[in-house]
């Protein structure tokens, strides 16, 4: 049994009245905060904490993810519901939170398999439906006020992701700096605040068992209050990765597997959000950007040995060269 396990529960049956056999087990696949199935009596529960290790400042806020989740409870947008979070790190560790399970199915890519066209294209649409409806949801209402700043979030987010890249830095990516000069000086007008979830995409949301519908959207840890057409463009990056880069689909046949055009998504979207919203291939490019610094940062932790998945880590090592030229392909520069 790991050594934490009766530590946590005891904290289970403390904070939730949970009692009986405890089973822990890890899931495996995301670079983020390590996530455990826990089996406590008749409950079938979730835990999400911060790994081991020097962590990147703000990195891995999983009390961000406990607020932004708990704040969305009732609403639109379909979360599992948190139970308790603990900042206690006797526990377990490190910082971590307990949710409920949500039962569905998790897609590792973007291609759905397993599906036919007809559920895959319906399954697209409900994940258009679900951003947007995150989108309209009123933050300052749901207490979220101070989630995030309410206005220049490009410029501020390019500083953010700008300084991720020097502290994580290993080796020279010549397309990364080229984004760095070109992509502050040419933010588009900006959309008003919204919840930002901040890693919108196939992998973390959980459709229904039977249904083409989203269950539940996981993995809020860079969510903020921004543009909404951060997601959007963010979403839409699969179009520009191919299948072996992180389960993108820009080398599959789209009509044949039943997914919508990019073109198609972004209106989907648009219908649902209610508003005029233009995708420019700054957002996409700023999107595919950003997660080439996130994989310098998996490619750092994976050499310091405490990345979530290390195995996972290794094989996307260079994904960073590539979504950098990727973003400089787009924007021609």
């Amino acid at each position: 049994m790991i050594d934490w396990a009766p530590r946590l529960g005891s904290f289970l049956q403390r904070e939730l009245g949970v009692d009986g056999p405890l089973h822990v087990e890890r899931i495996l696949g995301g670079q983020s905060n390590p996530t455990w199935f826990v089996d406590a009596g008749d409950r079938r529960l979730v835990m999400r904490m911060q790994p081991h290790g020097e962590l990147l400042p703000s990195a891995h806020a999983v009390d961000r993810e406990f607020r932004v989740m708990r704040a969305l409870e009732g609403s639109s947008v379909p979360v599992p519901r948190v139970l308790a979070f603990s900042g206690d790190r006797s526990i377990v560790g490190t910082p971590f939170y307990v949710m409920e399970r949500v039962d569905g199915r998790i897609f590792s890519d973007s291609a759905l398999a397993g599906v036919t066209p007809q559920e895959r294209r319906a399954m697209y649409r409900s994940a258009a439906q679900t951003l947007a409806a995150l989108h309209r949801v009123d933050w300052n209402a749901r207490g979220l006020a101070d989630y995030g700043k309410h206005s220049d979030y490009f410029a501020r987010q390019l500083r953010r992701w700008s300084k991720q890249w020097e502290g994580s830095r290993l080796r020279e990516i010549p397309m990364l700096e080229r984004l760095i000069a070109w992509l502050p000086a040419h933010i588009p007008p900006e959309n008003p605040a919204a919840i930002a979830h901040g890693d919108y995409r196939i992998g973390n949301l959980i459709f229904d068992p039977a249904l083409p519908k989203v269950n539940a959207v996981l993995d809020w840890e860079l969510s903020t209050l921004g543009d909404p057409l951060a997601d959007v463009g963010y979403f839409c990056m699969l179009y520009h990765i191919g299948a072996a880069e992180y389960g993108g689909v820009c080398d599959l046949n789209l009509e044949r597997l039943g997914i919508p055009s990019e073109e198609e998504l972004v209106e989907e979207y648009r219908r649902a959000f209610g508003g005029d919203v233009r995708l420019e291939p700054f957002h996409v490019a700023f999107a595919l950007f950003r997660f080439a610094v996130i994989f310098v940062g998996i490619e750092a932790r994976a050499q310091q040995g405490n990345a979530a998945d290390q195995a996972t880590a290794q094989r996307v090592a260079g994904f960073a060269d590539r979504f950098a030229e990727r973003a400089c392909e787009l924007l021609g520069v």
